[in-house]
Protein backbone atom coordinates (compact mmCIF):
# COMPACT_ATOMS: atom_id res chain seq x y z
CA UNK A 1 0.00 0.00 0.00
CA UNK A 2 1.02 3.79 -0.67
CA UNK A 3 1.50 6.33 1.14
CA UNK A 4 -0.99 9.18 1.19
CA UNK A 5 0.37 11.90 -1.65
CA UNK A 6 -0.51 15.32 -1.55
CA UNK A 7 -3.61 16.29 -2.92
CA UNK A 8 -3.68 18.90 -5.42
CA UNK A 9 -6.16 21.50 -5.81
CA UNK A 10 -8.93 21.95 -8.32
CA UNK A 11 -7.34 24.79 -9.43
CA UNK A 12 -3.82 23.44 -9.80
CA UNK A 13 -5.60 20.36 -11.43
CA UNK A 14 -7.45 22.48 -14.39
CA UNK A 15 -4.26 24.43 -14.72
CA UNK A 16 -2.47 21.48 -15.32
CA UNK A 17 -4.85 19.92 -18.02
CA UNK A 18 -5.27 23.56 -19.50
CA UNK A 19 -1.07 22.85 -20.07
CA UNK A 20 -1.84 19.71 -21.80
CA UNK A 21 -3.68 21.42 -24.44
CA UNK A 22 -1.45 22.51 -27.24
CA UNK A 23 0.54 19.09 -26.93
CA UNK A 24 -3.09 17.35 -27.53
CA UNK A 25 -4.20 19.10 -30.41
CA UNK A 26 -0.63 18.15 -31.77
CA UNK A 27 -0.70 15.04 -31.14
CA UNK A 28 -5.11 14.68 -32.01
CA UNK A 29 -3.96 13.98 -35.91
CA UNK A 30 -1.86 10.90 -34.77
CA UNK A 31 -4.75 9.35 -32.34
CA UNK A 32 -7.07 9.10 -34.82
CA UNK A 33 -4.64 8.01 -37.90
CA UNK A 34 -3.57 5.26 -34.98
CA UNK A 35 -6.83 4.64 -33.47
CA UNK A 36 -5.26 4.85 -30.03
CA UNK A 37 -3.51 7.38 -27.87
CA UNK A 38 0.57 8.60 -28.68
CA UNK A 39 3.03 7.63 -25.96
CA UNK A 40 3.47 10.97 -25.44
CA UNK A 41 0.12 11.80 -24.52
CA UNK A 42 0.13 8.99 -21.77
CA UNK A 43 3.49 10.18 -20.39
CA UNK A 44 1.40 13.60 -20.09
CA UNK A 45 -1.27 12.47 -18.52
CA UNK A 46 0.70 10.38 -15.91
CA UNK A 47 2.85 13.18 -15.00
CA UNK A 48 0.26 15.75 -14.11
CA UNK A 49 -1.67 12.71 -12.04
CA UNK A 50 -4.30 12.38 -13.81
CA UNK A 51 -4.60 8.32 -14.00
CA UNK A 52 -4.88 9.03 -10.14
CA UNK A 53 -7.54 11.68 -9.74
CA UNK A 54 -10.14 8.86 -8.75
CA UNK A 55 -7.82 6.57 -6.93
CA UNK A 56 -8.20 6.26 -3.03
CA UNK A 57 -5.45 8.07 -1.12
CA UNK A 58 -4.27 5.31 1.03
CA UNK A 59 -3.30 3.93 -2.43
CA UNK A 60 -1.09 7.45 -3.51
CA UNK A 61 -4.32 8.42 -5.34
CA UNK A 62 -5.82 12.00 -5.33
CA UNK A 63 -9.81 11.09 -4.50
CA UNK A 64 -11.06 14.11 -5.96
CA UNK A 65 -14.68 15.10 -6.09
CA UNK A 66 -16.32 14.19 -9.41
CA UNK A 67 -16.80 18.71 -9.92
CA UNK A 68 -13.04 18.52 -10.16
CA UNK A 69 -12.91 15.39 -12.56
CA UNK A 70 -15.65 17.05 -14.46
CA UNK A 71 -13.32 20.38 -14.45
CA UNK A 72 -10.07 18.51 -15.81
CA UNK A 73 -12.21 16.42 -18.27
CA UNK A 74 -13.53 19.74 -19.56
CA UNK A 75 -9.88 20.73 -20.90
CA UNK A 76 -8.54 17.35 -21.96
CA UNK A 77 -11.33 17.25 -24.64
CA UNK A 78 -10.80 20.50 -25.60
CA UNK A 79 -7.29 19.30 -26.30
CA UNK A 80 -8.97 16.35 -27.85
CA UNK A 81 -12.00 14.81 -27.59
CA UNK A 82 -10.59 10.97 -27.34
CA UNK A 83 -8.17 11.76 -24.74
CA UNK A 84 -11.24 13.17 -22.46
CA UNK A 85 -13.47 10.69 -23.05
CA UNK A 86 -10.84 7.34 -22.67
CA UNK A 87 -9.65 9.52 -19.15
CA UNK A 88 -13.08 9.11 -18.30
CA UNK A 89 -13.53 5.96 -19.48
CA UNK A 90 -10.50 4.99 -16.87
CA UNK A 91 -12.50 6.78 -14.19
CA UNK A 92 -15.19 5.04 -13.96
CA UNK A 93 -13.97 1.37 -13.79
CA UNK A 94 -11.11 2.87 -11.54
CA UNK A 95 -13.54 4.04 -9.35
CA UNK A 96 -15.27 0.66 -9.27
CA UNK A 97 -12.15 -1.05 -7.79
CA UNK A 98 -12.35 0.40 -5.30
CA UNK A 99 -15.78 -1.43 -4.43
CA UNK A 100 -14.02 -5.33 -4.46
CA UNK A 101 -12.53 -6.49 -1.03
CA UNK A 102 -9.48 -4.75 0.22
CA UNK A 103 -7.03 -7.92 -0.90
CA UNK A 104 -8.25 -7.50 -4.72
CA UNK A 105 -7.23 -3.78 -4.88
CA UNK A 106 -3.81 -4.25 -2.98
CA UNK A 107 -3.41 -6.15 -6.00
CA UNK A 108 -4.85 -3.66 -9.17
CA UNK A 109 -3.29 -0.81 -7.28
CA UNK A 110 0.41 -2.48 -6.77
CA UNK A 111 0.66 -1.39 -10.73
CA UNK A 112 2.03 2.59 -10.28
CA UNK A 113 -0.89 4.59 -12.53
CA UNK A 114 -2.93 1.46 -13.29
CA UNK A 115 -5.09 2.12 -15.60
CA UNK A 116 -8.57 -0.46 -15.73
CA UNK A 117 -10.67 -0.69 -18.72
CA UNK A 118 -14.19 -1.60 -18.98
CA UNK A 119 -17.86 -2.10 -20.01
CA UNK A 120 -21.05 -2.19 -18.22
CA UNK A 121 -22.33 -4.27 -20.43
CA UNK A 122 -22.76 -8.31 -19.78
CA UNK A 123 -20.52 -9.86 -22.46
CA UNK A 124 -19.98 -13.32 -21.18
CA UNK A 125 -20.62 -16.15 -19.35
CA UNK A 126 -19.12 -16.88 -15.53
CA UNK A 127 -19.43 -20.90 -14.82
CA UNK A 128 -18.32 -21.83 -10.87
CA UNK A 129 -15.32 -24.08 -10.63
CA UNK A 130 -13.60 -24.38 -7.43
CA UNK A 131 -12.15 -21.16 -5.98
CA UNK A 132 -13.74 -19.18 -8.77
CA UNK A 133 -14.90 -18.85 -12.41
CA UNK A 134 -14.37 -19.90 -15.57
CA UNK A 135 -15.39 -17.12 -17.87
CA UNK A 136 -16.12 -17.11 -21.68
CA UNK A 137 -16.53 -14.01 -23.46
CA UNK A 138 -16.56 -11.22 -25.68
CA UNK A 139 -16.64 -7.26 -24.97
CA UNK A 140 -16.85 -4.44 -27.45
CA UNK A 141 -16.01 -0.95 -27.31
CA UNK A 142 -13.63 -1.33 -24.69
CA UNK A 143 -12.10 2.88 -24.63
CA UNK A 144 -8.44 2.54 -23.71
CA UNK A 145 -8.06 -1.11 -23.51
CA UNK A 146 -4.69 -0.43 -25.92
CA UNK A 147 -3.10 1.43 -22.24
CA UNK A 148 -4.61 -0.60 -19.59
CA UNK A 149 -3.66 -2.97 -17.53
CA UNK A 150 -7.23 -4.18 -15.96
CA UNK A 151 -10.39 -4.60 -17.20
CA UNK A 152 -13.85 -4.65 -15.45
CA UNK A 153 -15.86 -7.25 -17.39
CA UNK A 154 -19.56 -8.15 -16.97
CA UNK A 155 -20.66 -11.79 -17.49
CA UNK A 156 -24.01 -13.28 -16.15
CA UNK A 157 -23.21 -15.99 -13.09
CA UNK A 158 -25.71 -18.50 -11.37
CA UNK A 159 -27.08 -16.30 -8.35
CA UNK A 160 -26.22 -17.48 -4.79
CA UNK A 161 -28.55 -20.02 -4.03
CA UNK A 162 -29.01 -21.71 -7.78
CA UNK A 163 -32.47 -20.56 -8.66
CA UNK A 164 -31.27 -17.68 -11.02
CA UNK A 165 -28.77 -15.72 -12.97
CA UNK A 166 -27.34 -12.38 -12.52
CA UNK A 167 -24.95 -10.23 -14.16
CA UNK A 168 -21.75 -10.16 -11.95
CA UNK A 169 -18.29 -8.02 -12.07
CA UNK A 170 -14.91 -9.27 -12.25
CA UNK A 171 -11.38 -7.94 -12.65
CA UNK A 172 -8.93 -9.45 -15.01
CA UNK A 173 -5.46 -8.54 -16.20
CA UNK A 174 -5.52 -7.33 -19.51
CA UNK A 175 -3.10 -10.00 -20.54
CA UNK A 176 -5.48 -12.61 -19.69
CA UNK A 177 -7.86 -11.62 -22.75
CA UNK A 178 -7.58 -11.37 -26.49
CA UNK A 179 -7.51 -8.12 -27.90
CA UNK A 180 -9.65 -7.69 -31.32
CA UNK A 181 -8.22 -4.70 -33.16
CA UNK A 182 -11.55 -3.67 -34.89
CA UNK A 183 -11.79 -0.08 -33.85
CA UNK A 184 -12.57 1.37 -37.22
CA UNK A 185 -15.05 4.53 -36.55
CA UNK A 186 -16.25 7.71 -38.24
CA UNK A 187 -15.32 9.99 -34.89
CA UNK A 188 -13.31 8.83 -31.64
CA UNK A 189 -11.20 6.75 -33.35
CA UNK A 190 -8.13 7.79 -30.72
CA UNK A 191 -10.22 6.38 -28.03
CA UNK A 192 -9.03 2.75 -29.22
CA UNK A 193 -12.09 1.00 -28.07
CA UNK A 194 -11.17 -2.53 -29.25
CA UNK A 195 -13.12 -5.21 -27.76
CA UNK A 196 -11.45 -8.01 -25.84
CA UNK A 197 -12.11 -11.65 -25.69
CA UNK A 198 -11.88 -13.89 -22.77
CA UNK A 199 -11.37 -17.71 -23.38
CA UNK A 200 -11.93 -20.46 -20.35
CA UNK A 201 -10.42 -17.66 -18.32
CA UNK A 202 -10.18 -18.88 -14.48
CA UNK A 203 -10.96 -15.63 -12.18
CA UNK A 204 -10.78 -16.60 -8.53
CA UNK A 205 -13.70 -15.68 -6.78
CA UNK A 206 -12.41 -12.55 -4.41
CA UNK A 207 -11.89 -10.85 -7.92
CA UNK A 208 -15.98 -11.39 -8.78
CA UNK A 209 -18.60 -9.16 -6.88
CA UNK A 210 -22.63 -9.16 -7.90
CA UNK A 211 -23.21 -5.96 -10.50
CA UNK A 212 -25.84 -5.28 -7.97
CA UNK A 213 -23.96 -4.08 -5.64
CA UNK A 214 -22.28 -1.51 -7.58
CA UNK A 215 -24.99 -0.21 -9.06
CA UNK A 216 -26.22 0.34 -5.60
CA UNK A 217 -23.13 1.91 -4.36
CA UNK A 218 -22.74 -1.24 -2.24
CA UNK A 219 -19.09 -1.34 -1.70
CA UNK A 220 -17.42 -4.59 -0.27
CA UNK A 221 -14.48 -2.87 1.08
CA UNK A 222 -14.41 -1.84 4.66
CA UNK A 223 -11.65 0.68 4.20
CA UNK A 224 -13.52 1.96 0.91
CA UNK A 225 -16.93 2.15 2.52
CA UNK A 226 -15.71 4.76 4.56
CA UNK A 227 -14.61 7.35 1.46
CA UNK A 228 -16.96 9.78 0.71
CA UNK A 229 -16.37 8.83 -3.43
CA UNK A 230 -17.70 5.55 -2.58
CA UNK A 231 -21.13 6.37 -1.05
CA UNK A 232 -22.77 7.16 -4.77
CA UNK A 233 -24.82 4.55 -6.85
CA UNK A 234 -22.61 3.79 -9.93
CA UNK A 235 -24.65 5.28 -12.54
CA UNK A 236 -25.00 8.86 -10.46
CA UNK A 237 -20.69 8.30 -10.80
CA UNK A 238 -20.77 7.15 -14.51
CA UNK A 239 -22.68 9.87 -15.26
CA UNK A 240 -20.80 12.69 -13.38
CA UNK A 241 -18.06 11.38 -15.23
CA UNK A 242 -19.01 11.73 -18.40
CA UNK A 243 -20.12 14.99 -18.93
CA UNK A 244 -17.20 16.94 -19.43
CA UNK A 245 -16.07 15.05 -22.54
CA UNK A 246 -19.00 16.41 -24.82
CA UNK A 247 -18.67 19.81 -23.50
CA UNK A 248 -14.84 20.24 -23.77
CA UNK A 249 -15.56 18.80 -27.49
CA UNK A 250 -18.50 21.72 -27.78
CA UNK A 251 -16.09 24.05 -26.04
CA UNK A 252 -13.27 23.12 -28.72
CA UNK A 253 -15.67 24.05 -32.03
CA UNK A 254 -16.08 27.27 -30.55
CA UNK A 255 -12.83 27.99 -30.22
CA UNK A 256 -11.82 26.83 -33.47
CA UNK A 257 -14.81 28.53 -35.38
CA UNK A 258 -14.12 32.01 -33.55
CA UNK A 259 -10.11 31.43 -34.77
CA UNK A 260 -11.27 30.86 -38.26
CA UNK A 261 -14.04 33.23 -38.27
CA UNK A 262 -11.35 36.42 -38.80
CA UNK A 263 -10.34 35.27 -41.93
CA UNK A 264 -13.12 33.93 -43.82
CA UNK A 265 -15.71 35.85 -45.82
CA UNK A 266 -19.27 34.06 -47.05
CA UNK A 267 -18.42 33.47 -50.33
CA UNK A 268 -21.50 34.05 -53.19
CA UNK A 269 -22.28 37.24 -50.93
CA UNK A 270 -20.87 40.63 -49.99
CA UNK A 271 -19.96 39.50 -46.79
CA UNK A 272 -15.98 40.19 -47.32
CA UNK A 273 -15.95 38.95 -43.17
CA UNK A 274 -17.85 36.38 -41.94
CA UNK A 275 -17.92 37.84 -38.77
CA UNK A 276 -19.89 40.79 -39.74
CA UNK A 277 -23.17 38.85 -40.86
CA UNK A 278 -26.27 38.81 -38.70
CA UNK A 279 -26.77 35.00 -39.45
CA UNK A 280 -22.94 34.80 -37.90
CA UNK A 281 -23.97 36.35 -35.20
CA UNK A 282 -27.01 34.68 -34.24
CA UNK A 283 -25.68 30.66 -34.53
CA UNK A 284 -22.32 31.84 -32.28
CA UNK A 285 -24.98 33.11 -29.70
CA UNK A 286 -26.91 30.18 -30.32
CA UNK A 287 -23.96 27.70 -30.01
CA UNK A 288 -22.69 29.51 -26.93
CA UNK A 289 -25.81 29.56 -24.59
CA UNK A 290 -26.52 25.47 -25.49
CA UNK A 291 -22.86 24.81 -24.18
CA UNK A 292 -23.45 26.75 -21.32
CA UNK A 293 -27.15 25.31 -20.62
CA UNK A 294 -24.88 21.77 -21.22
CA UNK A 295 -22.84 23.52 -17.83
CA UNK A 296 -25.67 23.49 -16.12
CA UNK A 297 -26.49 19.98 -16.42
CA UNK A 298 -23.30 19.16 -15.58
CA UNK A 299 -22.83 20.91 -12.94
CA UNK A 300 -26.01 19.60 -11.18
CA UNK A 301 -25.17 15.88 -12.12
CA UNK A 302 -21.26 16.79 -9.94
CA UNK A 303 -23.07 18.79 -7.25
CA UNK A 304 -25.55 16.19 -6.49
CA UNK A 305 -23.16 13.19 -6.30
CA UNK A 306 -20.41 15.92 -4.55
CA UNK A 307 -23.52 17.06 -2.06
CA UNK A 308 -24.48 13.16 -1.91
CA UNK A 309 -20.97 11.61 -0.92
CA UNK A 310 -20.52 14.45 1.59
CA UNK A 311 -23.75 13.45 3.70
CA UNK A 312 -23.93 9.95 2.36
CA UNK A 313 -27.77 10.70 1.79
CA UNK A 314 -29.64 8.06 -0.02
CA UNK A 315 -30.81 9.28 -3.65
CA UNK A 316 -34.02 9.06 -4.85
CA UNK A 317 -35.37 7.22 -7.46
CA UNK A 318 -35.97 10.56 -9.54
CA UNK A 319 -32.36 12.09 -8.39
CA UNK A 320 -31.29 8.89 -10.22
CA UNK A 321 -33.43 9.43 -13.21
CA UNK A 322 -32.38 12.94 -13.66
CA UNK A 323 -29.19 11.94 -13.63
CA UNK A 324 -29.39 9.79 -17.08
CA UNK A 325 -31.49 13.02 -18.78
CA UNK A 326 -28.84 15.35 -17.28
CA UNK A 327 -26.52 13.60 -19.17
CA UNK A 328 -28.54 13.07 -22.09
CA UNK A 329 -29.51 16.92 -22.21
CA UNK A 330 -25.94 17.68 -22.44
CA UNK A 331 -25.24 15.40 -25.04
CA UNK A 332 -28.07 16.83 -27.34
CA UNK A 333 -26.86 20.35 -26.42
CA UNK A 334 -23.47 19.77 -27.12
CA UNK A 335 -24.27 18.33 -30.49
CA UNK A 336 -26.60 21.21 -31.36
CA UNK A 337 -23.89 23.35 -30.73
CA UNK A 338 -21.33 21.50 -32.47
CA UNK A 339 -23.35 20.79 -35.82
CA UNK A 340 -24.52 24.64 -36.19
CA UNK A 341 -20.91 25.78 -35.40
CA UNK A 342 -19.67 23.17 -37.88
CA UNK A 343 -21.85 24.18 -40.47
CA UNK A 344 -21.49 27.97 -40.25
CA UNK A 345 -17.37 26.93 -41.33
CA UNK A 346 -18.15 26.70 -44.68
CA UNK A 347 -16.32 24.33 -47.63
CA UNK A 348 -13.14 24.81 -46.15
CA UNK A 349 -13.77 23.28 -42.68
CA UNK A 350 -14.76 19.92 -44.79
CA UNK A 351 -10.64 19.39 -45.13
CA UNK A 352 -8.87 16.84 -42.64
CA UNK A 353 -6.52 19.78 -41.92
CA UNK A 354 -9.13 21.62 -39.90
CA UNK A 355 -10.31 20.06 -36.52
CA UNK A 356 -13.58 21.28 -35.86
CA UNK A 357 -14.63 18.28 -38.95
CA UNK A 358 -13.05 15.65 -36.70
CA UNK A 359 -14.82 17.75 -33.48
CA UNK A 360 -18.18 17.15 -35.45
CA UNK A 361 -17.29 13.07 -35.90
CA UNK A 362 -16.30 12.81 -32.20
CA UNK A 363 -19.25 14.38 -30.70
CA UNK A 364 -21.87 12.38 -32.94
CA UNK A 365 -20.39 8.98 -31.66
CA UNK A 366 -20.50 10.71 -27.91
CA UNK A 367 -24.19 10.64 -28.90
CA UNK A 368 -24.56 6.88 -30.04
CA UNK A 369 -23.50 5.52 -26.60
CA UNK A 370 -26.70 3.64 -24.91
CA UNK A 371 -26.14 5.24 -21.49
CA UNK A 372 -25.65 8.85 -23.07
CA UNK A 373 -28.14 8.57 -25.78
CA UNK A 374 -30.83 11.92 -24.92
CA UNK A 375 -34.13 9.52 -26.54
CA UNK A 376 -33.76 7.13 -24.30
CA UNK A 377 -32.91 8.85 -21.29
CA UNK A 378 -35.49 11.30 -22.07
CA UNK A 379 -38.03 8.32 -21.47
CA UNK A 380 -36.64 6.95 -18.37
CA UNK A 381 -36.68 10.28 -16.91
CA UNK A 382 -40.28 10.45 -18.31
CA UNK A 383 -41.26 7.15 -16.92
CA UNK A 384 -39.79 8.17 -13.39
CA UNK A 385 -41.25 11.48 -13.14
CA UNK A 386 -45.19 9.71 -13.97
CA UNK A 387 -44.75 7.34 -11.31
CA UNK A 388 -43.79 4.30 -13.27
CA UNK A 389 -41.38 1.98 -12.28
CA UNK A 390 -38.10 2.31 -13.99
CA UNK A 391 -37.92 -0.04 -16.79
CA UNK A 392 -34.10 -0.74 -16.27
CA UNK A 393 -31.50 -1.60 -13.69
CA UNK A 394 -29.19 1.03 -14.92
CA UNK A 395 -30.24 3.81 -13.17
Amino acid sequence: MTTNVPVPSREELVRRAQDLVPLLQKNAVWHEENRRLHDDTLEALGDAGFFKLRVPKRYGGFEVDTATLNAVLVELARGDGAVGWTTSVWNIPGWMVGMFPDAVQDEVYSTPDVRVCGTLSPGGQAVPTDGGYVVNGRWGFISGALHSHWQEIIAIAPTPDGQGMWPVAALVPLSDLQVIDDWYTMGMAGSGSVTTVANDLFVPAERVIPLVSILQGQSHSPASAELPIYRNPLLGVANASSAGTAIGLAEAAMENFLERVGTRKITYTDYAHQAEAPVTHLKVAEARLQIDQAAFHADRITRTADEKAATGAEWSLLERARTRADIGAICRLTKSAVDALSLASGGSSAYSSVPIQRITRDIHVVNLHALMAPDTNNELYGRVLLGLEPNTQYI
